[in-house]
């Protein structure tokens, strides 16, 4: 049973699991050892900037230092990591790719936006009905959003369709939402930025015949918890948590209406989402309205298996 350790890195945050993975009747079982997620942002200002800032990158750094001090007491033996949107957008980006040379002893990889949707769809589905697919999976992140659909054939799952575009917690907060709480008219502009953007993924992956969303990664798990009312952060409540349009809806009102020293009380919600939850709650309302009325679907489905069990699945 070989241990394996996945980190993804993205705009907002850098998470780690270690699994050991078991092989039955051909199909592959990862079993939890250790995950963990730091916000890090990374992305900070990149949209405006095009280069990671000196700081994001010395935050970025500690976390990984940390990290490997897991992974060395863990006694992993095969290891990945993949580093998304900010990454693939900074001019500078050759900076982290030293870093993390420095730090890890193994090279990040910038992966494309298709191949994020992939891994985050594999991640996703191991654990629902292929009777309930075709599944579109979904993961908004702080740079980016992917949505990709396929299906579970045989205990496998196969990708029909997959586009990542640039539009995210991060990015939007920065472009359209800084007030504290944003204006309405502010709140409209984000929605029509997003309404646009997002527009070009579902050109690209149609979705008419899917049967269930399923959303993940920690924008979407943090809705369930908040939607749950939950007093801390719980991934067993949230996993495969469902949540309506009607309650998508009236969380993410209420978080974009919210100041951001009341959205900090809420205990489920992690000091680094409290200023980008509005936006990543927006985008998530937008899809919402987009599936409906594409598709029919009325319900959210969250998984607390993501990207990164899709990363240790594919070094295993």
């Amino acid at each position: 049973m070989p241990r394996v350790a996945a980190i993804d890195c993205g705009t907002n945050s850098i998470r780690l699991l270690v699994a050991d993975v078991a092989s039955t009747a051909g199909t592959l079982d990862l079993r939890d050892v250790h995950r963990e997620m730091r916000i890090v942002r990374l992305g900070q200002d990149v949209d405006a900037t095009g280069m990671l800032a000196p700081a994001a990158l010395e935050r970025t750094r500690a976390a990984l230092v940390d990290y490997v001090g897991t992974l060395r007491a863990a006694g992993v033996e095969r290891i990945r990591m993949v580093a998304t949107s900010a990454t693939r957008d900074a001019s500078n980006r050759e900076d982290f790719f030293a870093m993390v040379r420095d730090v890890l002893g193994a090279e990040a990889e910038v992966i494309s936006g298709e191949e994020e949707a992939t891994l985050s769809f594999v991640g996703a589905v191991g654990d629902l009905e292929p009777a309930d697919g075709p599944f579109v999976v979904v993961d908004v992140g702080g740079g980016s959003t992917e949505l990709v659909v396929g299906s579970l054939d045989d205990g496998a799952a196969r990708v029909h369709s997959a586009r990542s575009v640039d539009i995210g917690s991060v990015r939007l907060t920065e472009r359209c939402l800084t007030g504290d709480p944003p204006s309405g008219d502010d709140i409209d502009k984000a929605r029509a930025v997003a309404t646009t953007i997002l527009d070009e993924a579902f050109a690209a992956v149609p979705v008419e015949g899917v049967r269930t969303w399923v959303g993940v990664a920690g924008t979407i798990t943090t809705l369930s918890a908040i939607a749950q009312q939950l007093p801390s952060y719980d991934p067993d409540a949230v996993h495969l948590s469902r949540l309506s349009r009607d309650e998508l809806g009236e969380v993410a009102q209420r978080l974009l209406r919210t100041p951001r020293s009341e959205r900090a009380k809420l205990g489920a919600l992690h000091p680094g989402r409290v200023d980008v939850i509005g936006a990543g709650a927006l985008i998530v309302d937008v899809l919402s309205d987009e599936l409906h009325a594409r598709a029919g679907i009325s319900e959210l489905v969250i998984s607390e298996h993501d990207i990164l069990d899709g990363i240790a699945r594919s070094i295993a």
